[in-house]
C-alpha cells in the first residue's frame, strides 16, 4: 500500500469565501452544506433524556425496539415485504457506514480491491475506499446522469467489492432504474450498496428502495439525519442481504461501534413517525421552487430536482469556483463547488434547500436589487 495523503475536508477550502459572503449586511446565507434548518419532533427530543437507557452499553446491531420501528417504516412507508426486511442493523448515522464499508467488506474478501461509485457523487464514497486502501473507481453517467454500467471495464468489475448507489442522487436528484442496476450486480457477483436517505423526498414518483427487487446482493442504507432533522444524534440503519448484514454487523459489533441507547430510544420515535416528515417534505419543495426560479433570474442552467433537497445547477461561462466566488462576492450567498462531487462537474454548483424562509426572502432581495 502506498503511502496514505490525507486530503483537505471539502468544506473546510470554502472558508475564504465564507468571510467574504458575511461581510454582507445580514450575514452570509449558506446554502452549501445540506444541514438540515428546521426543528425535529419534540418527542423525540424528549426521549433522548427519559428513556433511562444511559447507564449501560447498548447493542452493538441495535435494540430490538430501534429495529422493530426501523422494520415497520419500511414495511409501512416503502411498502416492503416483511420477509426482507429480517436482516437489518443499525449505524452511527450513515456516513460513517459509508466511509467504512469498503474495510470491513475487504475482511471479508481480501481478494477483491476495488470500490464503484457513481462519478458524480457524495465524495465519502470514495473516501471509503482510499481509507481501506482500494482502488474508487467511478462509474460513468448518461446524459440523464445516471449510471451507465455499461461503460465498466471487466478487471474493475472482476475486482469489485461493492457498487454504491445514491438515489435520489446527491448533488444531482436523479433517480436511478434500480431494477436494472441489481440484475447486472447479481450477474457480476458485485453486492449493490444503496444509500436512499433522500428516499421520502422524491416530487413526482412514489418513493422506491432496491428492496423492491428482493435482498440477494443488495443493501439498503437509511438515516434520520435528512428525513427527521435529526443530523445531530446519528442515527440509521442498514438492511438486506442476509449473509452482508450479518458479517458487517459482527465486524462493527468488534470494533465498538454503537448507536448511543438514548439516540436508539428517541430515533425509534422518529421512525415511527411519518406527519413530520410529510410536513418537511413541503417545506423542502417550496424552498425548492423559490430557489429554482431565484437562479434561473441569474441565468444558470438548472431544473427541479426528481427527488432529495438540492438544485444542481450549471454555468457555460465559468467554472464552479468562479460561480463559488461570484455569488458571495455579489449576493452573499455559499454554495458547494461541483468538483466535490466528481472531476466532470467542474461548471456545476450544488445548491441545498436548507435555510429557512426569511433568509431565502433575504436572498431574494438580494438578488432583485441587482435585476
Amino acid at each position: 500500500m502506498k503511502n496514505f495523503k490525507l486530503p483537505p475536508y471539502p468544506y473546510d477550502l470554502l472558508n475564504p469565501h465564507r468571510e467574504l459572503a458575511q461581510a454582507h449586511e445580514g450575514g452570509a446565507i449558506d446554502l452549501s452544506v445540506g444541514t438540515p434548518c428546521d426543528p425535529p419532533p419534540s418527542a423525540v427530543i424528549a426521549k433522548l433524556s427519559s428513556s433511562n437507557s444511559e447507564k449501560g452499553y447498548p447493542k452493538s446491531i441495535g435494540s430490538d425496539k430501534y429495529l422493530d420501528a426501523c422494520r415497520g417504516w419500511l414495511t409501512r412507508r416503502l411498502n416492503i415485504k416483511p420477509d426482507y426486511t429480517e436482516a437489518i442493523a443499525g449505524c452511527i448515522g450513515t456516513k460513517e457506514f459509508v466511509a467504512s464499508v469498503p474495510n470491513d467488506l475487504r475482511l471479508k474478501y481480501p481478494e477483491k480491491d476495488t470500490v464503484l461509485y457513481p462519478s458524480i457523487s457524495y465524495p465519502s464514497y470514495a473516501m471509503g475506499a482510499a481509507l481501506a486502501g482500494c482502488r474508487a473507481v467511478p462509474v460513468p453517467v448518461d446524459n440523464q446522469l445516471r449510471l451507465d454500467i455499461t461503460q465498466l471495464d471487466e478487471d474493475d468489475i472482476r475486482r469489485a467489492l461493492l457498487l454504491w448507489v445514491n438515489s435520489p442522487s446527491n448533488p444531482t436528484g436523479v433517480l436511478e432504474n434500480t431494477q436494472s442496476l441489481v440484475d447486472w450486480g447479481r450477474n457480476h457477483d458485485v453486492p449493490i450498496f444503496s444509500d436512499e436517505c433522500y428516499v421520502e423526498f422524491t416530487w413526482e414518483d412514489p418513493p422506491s428502495t432496491i428492496l423492491d427487487h428482493g435482498v440477494e446482493g443488495v443493501i439498503a442504507v437509511h438515516s434520520l439525519s435528512k428525513r427527521s432533522n435529526l443530523a445531530g444524534l446519528r442515527s440509521g440503519f442498514y438492511a438486506g442481504d442476509p449473509d452482508i448484514v450479518h458479517w458487517l454487523s459482527e465486524v462493527r459489533k468488534h470494533a465498538g461501534k454503537m448507536i448511543p441507547g438514548p439516540v436508539q430510544a428517541a430515533s425509534a420515535l422518529a421512525w415511527e413517525d411519518d406527519a413530520h416528515v410529510d410536513e418537511q417534505r413541503a417545506i423542502y419543495e417550496s424552498r425548492l421552487e423559490t430557489l429554482l426560479d431565484l437562479f434561473q433570474q441569474l441565468g444558470y442552467i438548472v431544473n427541479k430536482p426528481e427527488g432529495a433537497f438540492y438544485l444542481w445547477a450549471k454555468s457555460d461561462k465559468s467554472d464552479c469556483w468562479s460561480i463559488l466566488a461570484d455569488l458571495a462576492k455579489e449576493f452573499g450567498v455559499i454554495v458547494t463547488p461541483g468538483d466535490f462531487f466528481g472531476d466532470i462537474s467542474g461548471q456545476n454548483v450544488r445548491i441545498a434547500a436548507v435555510q429557512p424562509d426569511p433568509i431565502i426572502s433575504l436572498l431574494q432581495e438580494r438578488i432583485h436589487a441587482r435585476l
